[in-house]
């Protein structure tokens, strides 16, 4: 039976009657000194209202990026295509978070236990206080640091931002002593030093890359230190956690397990997992992420994947104009865990309009034609559905961690890459990567600015993250940190179709759809056409953006589907960052404004 980190609903815990986003109004709390924090009870159940790890959303959070595209609003999407500013760009400068961690850090030493668990429970806090400032410091760069539960006299809610190198300090200090101090075993789904260690090689390698590719900051020097710390910590985690892959032998199945799996705990992959059962606590999960809403994977993630044999797929002659059908042959096992391929039959019909079956694409306006398996629940049941547990830090990510750092550092070696890619590799049946990797042209041109010792190997350890933790939410803050925000500027593109006509999407040499130009009526049903099994085709008028067309491509009636016809630009180094709101200027004229904001 699973065990579960209950989170707690506390009326009275700190800051509840707060505004979130005024960061100099003191939280309110009925949860008094006196007669709270007194006892391990007391701190275990405040510790469990900080848990703020993402659920099911994970897997519709690449949107925006080459990854994915959507027809909802986001964000950097907003900004690229318009004119932002900050009055317009106001999300993110929310404190309570900080407000609850630190209102307990100022009190929990008054609980009657040992100083061990003290120390145990004061780095959980400093553990929690930690992920949140590397957040904001990812958005905004430099921000006050606040280590005390403030007064509302207290001078320092008008203090100006502190710098990025400062924050990042007393980072990494908080994780350094949650590291040495939070017990290694805990209750399945809860914080211990393991998932520790993983927030903090996460966040060092963040940090290292960020400073070695963005020169706005004048940091390159000190980026090393990061990519040592990053390196070090997952280390600490593959020696002596005691994970391993969750390989059974089954290339085709091992990956995606990972990620429709009503019962994690026991997976020795998973460092830390959100758990969730039905009528107890429900993952929220609905198809999000397949059918026609706004999340849709893209072409060029597709073309990153190898082929079988451990080429690139752009080396295939002509993959340009590869059809669907084609794109998925001898393939990356992991492409066909994380897209829907040819002859992938869909029992879960709730937002699908085709119905269930073999897979046969379902063509829109504004969609690349491509669906997402990754974290989709294939079966009907709604006790199944709110059962999925979601994967927050799997062992893969920190053996990614542990290459990239030491490529980075200019120290991999082809142990190195045994212990780390090549164990992804081995459990979708690939071949191992090598040291001496051959230079991939198209990985050149989207990663020019790679540098260092090891630069192809570095850009194949790139490949493999993004192939390994595609659709989890990645993606947005990697091209972030290697200064690669550039590549959100080209437009996303979907399935091929070399022009009107029948065409098979299901692999079997039937055709399957028709289309015809947007000119021309779709005939009544009693007249539709047939295939070989007796099955009506199914019509799409075609035309380009704009037209009244069931769906665009990218020249009339032939090239690539059409998501985004226009992505914006991407400016640099100003969208690298977030601007404060201006309201909270207005608040504290102290607060200034980064790299041309």
């Amino acid at each position: 039976m699973k065990k579960y980190i209950i989170l707690f609903v506390i009326t009275l815990l700190v800051c509840q009657s707060c505004n979130d986003d005024f960061l100099e109004r003191y939280p309110e709390t009925s949860i008094a000194r006196e007669n709270f924090f007194n006892s391990e009870e007391d701190l275990a159940t405040y510790v469990y209202s900080l848990y703020d790890f993402p659920g099911f959303g994970i897997y519709v959070s690449d949107l925006s990026t080459d990854n994915a595209a959507t027809t909802g609003v986001t964000e950097i999407k907003n900004m690229m295509i318009g004119t932002p500013t900050a009055a317009t760009v106001t999300e993110g400068w929310s404190w309570t978070q900080l407000r609850n961690i630190n209102y307990y850090l100022v009190n929990m030493r008054k609980a009657k236990i040992n100083e061990a668990a003290l120390n145990h429970y004061e780095g959980l806090g400093r553990f929690f206080r930690a992920k949140f400032y590397m957040d904001k410091v990812k958005r905004y760069s430099n921000v006050p640091w606040y280590d005390k539960a403030l007064e509302t006299n207290d001078a320092d809610l008008y203090k100006k931002q502190d710098p990025r190198t400062l924050v990042v300090d007393k980072i990494f200090e908080d994780y350094a002593f949650a590291a040495q101090h939070v017990r290694e075993d805990d209750r399945s789904g809860a914080v211990n030093k393991w998932v520790v260690l993983a927030y903090q090689a996460r966040h060092a390698l963040h940090e290292g890359t960020f400073r070695k590719y963005h020169d706005e900051l004048s940091l390159q020097g000190t980026a090393n230190i990061y990519l040592q710390l990053a390196r070090d910590a997952a280390k600490q985690i593959i020696d002596n956690g005691g994970f391993s892959i969750y390989n059974t032998g089954k290339p085709m199945a091992d990956y995606g397990a990972l990620f429709n799996s009503t019962n994690l705990e026991s997976n020795p992959e998973v460092i830390l997992a959100t758990f969730n059962e039905n009528e107890k606590q429900n993952s929220g999960w609905w198809a999000y992420m397949f059918g026609n809403y706004e999340v849709n994977p893209v072409r060029d993630l597709m073309q990153t994947y190898l082929m079988a044999d451990g080429t690139p797929f752009t080396n295939q002659p002509g993959y340009q104009t590869k059809q669907f059908v084609q794109e998925f042959q001898n393939r990356d096992p992991r492409l066909y865990q994380t897209y829907a391929y040819p002859g992938w039959e869909l029992i879960n019909t709730s937002t699908y309009a085709q119905g269930g079956g073999i897979y046969v694409q379902q063509l829109a306006k504004n969609f690349s034609g491509y669906h997402q398996i990754k974290g989709f629940v294939n079966n009907t049941s709604t006790a199944v559905q709110n059962s999925l547990d979601i994967p927050v830090i799997r062992l893969a990510e920190i053996l990614l961690i542990y290459a990239e750092a030491r490529a980075e550092l200019g120290e991999l070696t082809q142990a190195d890459l045994d212990l780390s890619v090549n164990k992804l590799r081995a459990r979708a049946g690939m071949g191992s990567l090598m040291l001496n990797a051959p230079a991939d042209p198209v990985l050149q041109a989207q990663y020019p600015n790679v540098s260092g010792a090891q630069p192809d190997v570095l850009r194949e350890i790139r490949r493999e993250r993004r192939v390994e933790l595609a659709l989890e939410g990645f993606r947005f803050d990697d091209l972030m940190r290697w200064h690669a925000g550039k590549l959100i500027e080209k437009e996303p593109e979907g399935l091929y179709f070399p022009g009107l006509g029948k065409y098979d999407l299901t692999g079997d040499a039937v055709v399957d759809i028709i289309l015809i130009p947007n000119t021309q009526p779709i005939p009544a049903e009693a007249d539709k056409e047939q295939n070989s099994l007796g099955k009506k085709l199914i019509y799409y008028q075609v035309g380009p953006q704009g037209s009244d067309a069931s769906f665009y491509l990218s020249n009339g009636t032939s090239g690539t589907s059409v998501t985004d016809p226009e992505r914006g630009t991407f400016t640099e180094p100003k969208y690298y960052y977030r601007p404060v709101p201006a309201p909270q200027v207005l608040l504290n004229p102290n607060l200034e404004q980064v790299f041309g904001w």
